[in-house]
């Protein structure tokens, strides 16, 4: 019997070329460059992390949107667009990696919008990076400003409330748009209402439902400002201080809020879920849990979920 060719067990270059390509990505889909928590309510998966002074971003992605950008999760890349409240490091030190991995990934260039304020200075961030890089950052930059509406398809729209920070900060909602009879033709049969409609009458009305409502870092007062955010399907919020010998008058002018803030504020939530994240870092998870339920025993019927 002839002895085996040990040549002829070892893989050929091209199969070890293929093992190595397919090693590469697995990895790739499975980096966990951050931490992630997530929550899934109403068709919608909020997921994310904050943290007072370390890093804060968010994602709806049946929405294919995202919050703020303190970090950027590997497998939140695919997000074509980003809503910036406010531009303190931990809310935006990650915008450039975002952009120059998207090009790297031969993405389309995203979108960020982000507060009217920024604009030239982040332009200025992102050529500076560029140069350093050596690379593009192509990106679309969308100044905007409090009170605006945009558009992100024939669903679903965006406005934009002022918030209350030591900077100037932007809060977003997200709106479901749906067509809805007009109540003065309820009464109508189809028939009458498909004449109508064919004579140029028009037999609907626009009717908005808020899904989710992000404030970002704010004082009460950013909240208080814009009632919408109280009635969103999911509002996203912060609670950075709980402690009950920490001032609030100081907090405020600082622009955060206090776990008293939400306990005087019970009766105006009409959300069906509060997103709390944004903890301080002097505070453990231990204490976090134990000064929330002390003070809101049943968490406002279960709607308060603390992100930790």
């Amino acid at each position: 019997m002839n002895a085996k060719n040990p040549k002829s067990e070892e893989p050929s270059k091209r199969v070890i070329a293929d093992r190595a390509d397919d090693a590469l990505a697995d990895a790739i889909g499975s980096v966990d460059n951050a931490p992630s928590l997530g929550l899934h309510h109403a068709g919608l998966t909020v997921d994310g992390y904050s943290r007072a002074a370390v890093q804060t971003y968010w994602r709806i992605a049946e929405l294919k949107v995202g919050f703020d950008l303190g970090a950027q999760p590997w497998d939140y890349m695919a997000l074509p667009r980003y809503f910036i409240s406010h531009s303190h490091l931990d809310h935006i030190a990650a915008l450039p990696s975002y952009v120059a991995r998207r090009r790297m990934m031969k993405m389309d260039m995203p979108v960020i919008y982000l507060p009217d304020h920024t604009l030239a200075t982040v332009e200025q961030l992102l050529r500076v990076i560029g140069r350093l890089d050596r690379g593009r950052l192509p990106c679309q930059l969308v100044p905007v400003v409090p009170g605006q509406e945009i558009e992100l398809s024939r669903e679903l729209v965006v406005t934009t409330a002022a918030m209350r920070h030591s900077i100037p900060a932007i809060g977003y909602i997200i709106w479901e748009r749906r067509k809805k009879l007009k109540p003065e033709l309820a009464h109508l049969s189809g028939d009458q209402i498909r004449d109508l409609r064919l004579s140029g009458t028009e037999v609907t009305q626009e009717v908005r439902i808020p899904l989710v409502a992000y404030t970002g870092d704010t004082a009460p007062a950013g909240l208080d400002g814009c009632p919408d955010m109280y009635r969103a399907k999911i509002l996203i919020t912060e609670m950075t201080f709980l402690a009950p010998e920490h001032r609030k008058e100081k907090i405020h002018k600082h622009g955060h809020m206090h776990l008293d803030d939400f306990v005087e504020r019970q009766k105006e939530f009409k959300n069906e879920i509060i997103i709390c994240g944004h903890f301080s870092v002097r505070y453990n998870e231990r204490q976090i849990r134990r000064w929330v339920d002390r003070a809101l025993p049943d968490r406002l019927d279960g709607r308060l979920k603390l992100w930790l």
